[in-house]
C-alpha cells in the first residue's frame, strides 16, 4: 500500500479546516477510495459544504459545482448543444458535471428530471446528450448536500438515485469545545485559503486499486450477505437492501479497512459503515415508520447476527 500516506495527507488538509469530524471525514475517504458518492444531509450551516470544497482543493483535479435550484435544466448539469455561426455547425458546451469532484449543493431543491440527469454520470461514468455519449475522466466523485428540515420548494430524491450513492451520512453539531475552536479558527479568515493540493488525480487511481486488494475474509463476505437477506425479510422493512447495495457494502469495507491502514477487513469495519451504506436503502413500512427509526431497525439486525470473532490479524 504504497499510497496509503496520501489519505493521512488528506485527512490532515481537511481537519485543518473542518473540527472535530473525524469520523466523517474518513467516511468521504471511504467513499472516494471506493470509487463511490456521497450524500451529505444535514441542517444548513453545519459545514457541509465547506467539507466538499476542502476535499475537492486537497485533490489536484477539476472541481465544478451546481447549485440546485427548481429551475434548474438537466442540459444546465450535463450540457448542451449549440449553433456556432463562426463555423457554421453545432458544438456541444460540457456542463460542470465533466469534472473529476462535483458538488451538488441543495440537491433535493432540483426537480425530479433534474436529479436524475446525474444517474447515468454516476453509474456509468459517461454522460449521453443528443444521442452522442461523452466518457467521464475518472476519477469522478458526486459529492451531494441537502437540508432534511425543509420541504418547500423541494423534491425528494428518487430511490433510484439514492441507491448509486455509497453513503448517506449526518453531519451533526459541534460540542461546546469544537465551537469554541471553530470561532478562534475563523476569527480572522477563512483557513480554506490556505488549503492546497497534497495529491494528483492518479494518485487516487492509485489507491482505488490498492484498496480492491485488501483481504476480506469469506466469514465476513457470508456475515454481509446474511445481514442483507435479514433487511429483506423482516416485518417492519418494506423494501430491503438490494444487491448493488451488497457489492456496494464489500467495496466500502475493504476501503474503510485501507483508510485505516490495513490490509485486511475487521467486523468494526462492517459496524460501522451498517448505517451509512445501508441505512438509505432500505425503506420501512408505513405502520411503523413513526414508532421506529431505520437505525434501530439496522442495530437490531447487529444484535440477531452473529458476527465472526476471529482475529483476522492471525488469519492472514
Amino acid at each position: 500500500m504504497k499510497n496509503q500516506h496520501f489519505v493521512e495527507k488528506i485527512r490532515e488538509n481537511i481537519c485543518s479546516v473542518i473540527v472535530g469530524k473525524e469520523k466523517i471525514i474518513d467516511y468521504l475517504l471511504t467513499a472516494v477510495i471506493a470509487d463511490g458518492h456521497i450524500l451529505l444531509e444535514d441542517v444548513p450551516g453545519t459545514g457541509k459544504t465547506m467539507m466538499a470544497k476542502t476535499f475537492a482543493r486537497s485533490v489536484e483535479g477539476s472541481f465544478g459545482r451546481i447549485q440546485f435550484t427548481p429551475d434548474l435544466l438537466p442540459s444546465d448539469v450535463t450540457g448542451v448543444n449549440y449553433y456556432n455561426q463562426k463555423i457554421s455547425d453545432f458544438v456541444f458546451r460540457r456542463g460542470p458535471v465533466f469534472g473529476n469532484i462535483l458538488l451538488a449543493d441543495e440537491i433535493n431543491r432540483a426537480t425530479p428530471r433534474t436529479q436524475s440527469s446525474l444517474l447515468e454520470a454516476m453509474e456509468e461514468r459517461q454522460v449521453t446528450v443528443d444521442g452522442t455519449t461523452y466518457k467521464l475522466e475518472a476519477p469522478f466523485l458526486v459529492i451531494a448536500t441537502q437540508n432534511p428540515i425543509e420541504t418547500a420548494g423541494t423534491f425528494q430524491l428518487p430511490e433510484a438515485q439514492l441507491d448509486r450513492f455509497l453513503m448517506k451520512i449526518k453531519m451533526g453539531y459541534p460540542d461546546m469545545d469544537e465551537e469554541y475552536t471553530i470561532i478562534e479558527r475563523f476569527l480572522m479568515s477563512s483557513p480554506l485559503n490556505n488549503v492546497g493540493p497534497v495529491c494528483t488525480t492518479q494518485d487516487i487511481i492509485n489507491m482505488q486499486q490498492e484498496a480492491k486488494n485488501v483481504y476480506i475474509h469469506p466469514l465476513l463476505k457470508k456475515y454481509i450477505t446474511s445481514f442483507v437477506h435479514y433487511t429483506r425479510t423482516d416485518d417492519d422493512i418494506a423494501i430491503g437492501v438490494s444487491t448493488r447495495g451488497t457489492l456496494t457494502m464489500v467495496n466500502a469495507v475493504r476501503a474503510f479497512a485501507y483508510v485505516h491502514g490495513r490490509k485486511y477487513v475487521v467486523p468494526e469495519d462492517i459496524r460501522s459503515l451498517e448505517e451509512p451504506v445501508f441505512g438509505h436503502r432500505i425503506i420501512l413500512k408505513p405502520s411503523v415508520a413513526l414508532k421506529v427509526s431505520k437505525e434501530e431497525i439496522l442495530k437490531r439486525a447487529d444484535e440477531k447476527l452473529k458476527m465472526p470473532t476471529e482475529d483476522w490479524s492471525e488469519i492472514l
